[in-house]
């Protein structure tokens, strides 16, 4: 298990070194994506890597002139990476507009590198509207189209369907291991939880597959974990929450058991249809997912944050909700009073952590987190009288 592990954090630490490793050994192109609604699946059919890039633990430097200091620390991190030639291995970046930073950094790194492809395509916003399946399918067609022209080759739609079974196969392998976590069947480390799903979005499918059956397999089992107080994670929506951090929540009496992160369930959670045409497939995917699991960039009718995570802290059987926004994340900032007020109106105990890209004060979060966990534990204490 342990050398399992190892691979996963390895590319999870470096996803970029692990690229230019993969690029050398196939030959092959590397495509970096941003978070968090485009389908990798058809950059893998046209026999490339993709690569959702990540925040790094470099202080942001050179890049700091080249951007807003209220931009997130995400942002600021990927121009600062732009900047130091980190993403000179890519072929192309695909980006999307589901925040305004996002468009801005998107706009340096062109100024920076003019000769690096960027496939921008503007994804509908509003899921339930009469047109939003079609001009998603357009939107993913016309993706195909880009892709086809920057490889110089046919993407056949057999492969994308391959492609896409593919995919659902390795989310499914780590919707288990939530699965067993979640119900204290397996001791797994939040921080190695994190290796699990941020590698995957990094690491070629076909041997991210394989170290998950070895995981899966090896993993020891053990009877339902007692102690701990059950605590959801929420937040995080582009980017993985320090380690560090993680290492903290759980040294504070907390037991995670569930998440809506970004790189956590956030990304395993939906599949796609094999059975549809691949670009249907992908179009509904996208399309439906929000009603799965609602995201603060996009709109559905009757679809609200707060009332899932109600719901899901319910069903994990978590005691409390630690909510981990990013500094200067607009999108949550926007719906975070929401999810404040349908928590205390249910008397659900919940504590605010905001993150920020730069060193942060753990030790003095340690004392908010344990109060919180023996808030947590009295209330549902009294509730159980």
């Amino acid at each position: 298990m342990e050398h399992v592990l190892t691979q996963m954090k390895q590319a999870a630490q470096a996803p970029m070194d692990y690229a230019a490793q993969w690029k050398a050994r196939t030959g092959r192109q590397v495509i970096g994506l941003l978070p968090m609604h485009f389908p990798g699946e058809l950059a893998h059919a046209a026999g490339c890597l993709p690569v959702i890039l990540q925040d790094d633990e470099e202080p942001i430097t050179i890049g700091q002139s080249n951007v807003f200091n209220f931009y997130c620390g995400f942002n600021r991190s990927i121009v600062d990476q732009t900047m130091r030639g980190r993403f000179d291995g890519l072929d192309a970046i695909m980006f999307g507009d589901h925040c305004v930073q996002l468009l801005g950094t998107a706009d340096t790194i062109r100024a920076e590198r003019p000769d690096l492809p960027i496939l921008f395509n503007q994804l509908c916003t509003t899921l339930d509207a009469g047109w939003a399946l079609r001009e998603t399918t357009g939107t993913f067609t016309q993706l195909w189209k880009e892709l086809e022209a920057l490889t110089g080759a046919e993407i056949a739609p057999q492969a994308v369907t391959a492609s896409i079974a593919l995919f659902n196969r390795n989310r499914a392998q780590m919707r288990r291991l939530y699965d067993m976590r979640r119900k204290g069947l397996v001791a797994i480390s939040g921080r190695d939880m994190q290796a699990v799903v941020k590698s995957s979005m990094a690491m070629d499918k076909k041997e991210h597959v394989a170290l998950m059956d070895e995981l899966l397999a090896a993993i020891p089992r053990r009877g339902p974990a007692a102690g701990g107080v059950p605590v959801y994670l929420s937040g995080h929506l582009c980017h993985a929450p320090k380690p560090a951090l993680i290492d903290m929540i759980e040294e504070s009496g907390a037991r995670v058991v569930n998440d809506d992160l970004f790189v956590g369930w956030r990304f395993i959670h939906a599949d796609m249809d094999e059975a549809m045409p691949p670009v249907d497939a992908m179009a509904h995917w996208y399309v439906e997912k929000n009603r799965r699991l609602p995201c603060p960039t996009r709109t559905t009718k009757g679809v609200d944050w707060e009332d899932y995570l109600l719901a899901e802290v319910e069903r994990s059987g978590a005691q409390g909700l630690v909510v981990l926004m990013v500094k200067f994340c607009e999108p949550h900032m926007y719906f975070y009073p929401e999810i404040k007020e349908a928590f205390e109106e249910h008397g659900i105990p919940h504590l605010l952590i905001e993150t920020e890209h730069e060193e942060m004060p753990v030790e003095a979060l340690k004392t908010r987190v344990e109060t919180f966990v023996e808030i947590a534990k009295r209330r549902a204490t009294s509730k159980a009288a």
